[in-house]
């Protein structure tokens, strides 16, 4: 079994190891076209974090809001 396995890795090694270069081109629309899906990517992950977060932030700020005019005393004499 073990031979078995060391002429499997010297084969793939080998066929790894011959492998001729790809002379192939990528222009630069392909560039652009990663960086604007990145993009988009980032900004989606932003606003959702950004959405998970308000909910919170924004009871929050309406639950101080409420408690200040409530204790807050009337001074109308």
């Amino acid at each position: 079994m073990s031979s078995m396995r060391m002429l499997f890795a010297t084969v793939a090694l080998a066929l790894a190891l011959s492998t001729a270069p790809a002379l192939a081109y990528i222009g630069p629309g392909a560039g652009i076209t990663m960086l604007g899906a990145l993009w988009g990517v980032l900004v989606a992950i932003v606003l959702a974090v950004g959405a998970v977060l308000y909910w919170p932030i924004k009871v929050l700020l309406r639950r101080r809001r409420r408690s200040a005019t409530v204790t807050a005393p009337e001074d109308g004499r």
